[in-house]
């Protein structure tokens, strides 16, 4: 009986020792407990975020203070306070891409902690993450990142409470309002500190072993920097007595190769557009509180003395954001975490924008009515709408690009659809902010709320493009595919049953033995969590 054996040149040997190596070094990420290089990973990403979200939000706090001191008449023009709101917004939408492309190009590692100064802080905390979690909980450890955000906005608004009543009053004793120069910038100020912390313990992160073995094509540095995980430390091996791997290298014609395929571009548009029309929602209305408290009758002080009303406003604001953020914001974050890797992403997603859609259209179309009859039903329903997105899109749109696309490409796809998020952002504010007066102010915020529920609408259909992500391993998510020739192979054919490779097998036997320089025909399926 003839016995079929691999080929046993050296060449086919040391092809098949590199793809198994690399991966043992995929496998001990992918199927890696939870150590406390994990906790450490997620305290250091979501310092990131809780600094990013206390800005933005701090900003919207103190843009009644800052129109106090330096406005006319003690406030700022409407274009005066659409420039305050938008200008984080626009630094986040040029720092994301421009730094998740500076991730693929020179390392996550490089970038880590530069990029929380410039506003690059989505594409590098959701890529490192990703590429260091394990696959059971990889959709966990990512919300939970992004949950600091939910804490950055409870936060600033306690900061900007506790300072309002510290400085109570010199408020109430100055006409000129000089204490409240110093309230502003005091709230604005401490939102450094976390920032200042994570920078350190971001640059002693060590960098990303798929990013070290795919891009980078370092071998005995990948198998290094995954031992972190299981270990706390890891070595800097001297490029001149390295094992290289063979793998597809970005270059500007391998990335339009690539996305111009609709089934490699279909994700991306998918991502992209669902952040967008989520943040479009999002920032409409976190930003603008306003709209909600002057719906429900709640935050505009009706005292006679100027300076008590300026007190009770800056008061009634900071209490008004820390129920909307306990009530609903957190919340939807932490059920997000809890159901992540259960239920899957695109469960969640459409499930959000479909409850947002329902949620907007009983608040746009039933606006007068609820308002003058029960405000506070009006409340709950906004306090709802907090709870969807962020267990919906608002979680999900972080998690899914980083998981979807290959290593040389993933920190540059995640910066893409980070970036439409802020465009929506920047957009809303412009529109939204003089949509609400047309015919009086706040006359058309029926109007504005409707508005938000097509675009909820439109949401759902992006979500159809976007493939789930849960339980896969990001080899397999982005069609990395390993033979004997090239670790990396993409856009190939679904996985064969065992039937179908049993079958293959013995027509090729049929043919006659494989060519005496490899494997002919035979490629690995890729990597299965």
């Amino acid at each position: 009986m003839t016995t079929f054996s691999p080929p046993s040149s050296p060449t086919a040997e040391r092809h098949i020792s590199k793809a198994e190596e690399r991966r043992k070094v995929l496998a001990e990420i992918d199927n890696a407990v939870f150590t406390q290089f994990h906790v450490r990973t997620v305290l250091t990403a979501g310092a990131g975020f809780f600094t990013d979200a206390y800005d933005i939000f701090a900003i919207n706090l103190c843009a009644y203070m800052i129109g106090l001191v330096y406005g006319a008449n003690g406030q700022l023009t409407r274009s005066q306070e659409l420039g305050l709101k938008i200008a984080t917004p626009i630094g986040n939408l040029f720092g994301q891409v421009i730094f998740g492309w500076l991730a693929d190009k020179w390392g996550r590692k490089k970038m880590y902690g530069i990029e929380l100064v410039i506003r690059g802080d989505y594409p590098l905390s959701a890529v490192i993450t990703s590429e260091f979690a394990a696959t059971r909980f990889r959709g966990r450890m990512m919300i939970a990142v992004f949950a600091m955000q939910g804490f950055g906005n409870l936060t600033a608004s306690i900061v900007a409470l506790v300072v309002t009543a510290a400085f109570k009053d010199p408020v109430l004793d100055k006409p000129d309002y000089r204490a409240v120069d110093y309230m502003w910038r005091i709230v604005i100020g401490i939102g450094m500190v976390p920032g200042l912390l994570a920078i350190y313990s971001r640059m002693t992160i060590p960098e990303s072993p798929r990013f070290t073995m795919d891009v980078e094509r370092n071998l005995d540095q990948a198998a290094s920097d995954a031992d972190f995980v299981k270990f706390g430390k890891f070595d800097v091996i001297e490029d001149r007595a390295v094992t290289r791997v063979e793998v597809p290298k970005a270059s500007r014609q391998d990335f339009i190769a690539y996305f111009s395929k609709w089934p490699n571009l279909a994700p991306l548009v998918g991502c992209a557009y669902s952040w967008f029309a989520l943040d479009f929602a999002f920032y409409g209305l976190g930003l603008n509180p306003s709209i909600i408290f002057h719906a429900i009758g709640y935050g505009n002080s009706k005292a006679t003395d100027l300076n008590q009303r300026a007190f009770d406003n800056m008061y009634n604001t900071a209490v008004g954001n820390i129920i909307l953020s306990i009530a609903g914001l957190i919340p939807g974050y932490w059920f997000a975490f809890a159901f992540i890797d259960s239920w899957g992403r695109k469960p969640i997603q459409f499930m959000g924008f479909g409850a947002l859609t329902a949620i907007f259209i009983v608040m746009g179309f039933g606006y007068n009515k609820i308002t003058s009859v029960n405000q506070g039903s009006f409340a709950f329903l906004y306090a709802l709408a907090n709870f969807f997105q962020n267990f919906g899109p608002n979680s999900t749109t972080f998690v899914l690009p980083g998981e979807l696309f290959p290593t040389r490409y993933r920190g540059t796809a995640h910066g893409i659809s980070a970036a439409s998020g802020k465009l929506g952002a920047v957009l809303a504010q412009v529109l939204l902010l003089y949509a609400k007066d047309i015919g009086g102010p706040n006359k058309s915020i029926d109007h504005v709320l409707q508005i938000l529920a097509l675009f909820m609408i439109t949401g759902m259909a992006s979500t159809y493009l976007i493939p789930e992500t849960k339980g896969r391993s990001l080899e397999s998510l982005s069609g990395e595919v390993e033979d004997q020739d090239n670790f990396g192979i993409f856009d190939q054919p679904p996985p064969k049953s065992f039937r179908e490779q049993f079958m293959s097998l013995f027509r090729r036997r049929q043919r006659g033995p494989p060519s005496s320089d490899g494997w002919e025909g035979l490629t690995h399926t890729g990597l299965r969590s």
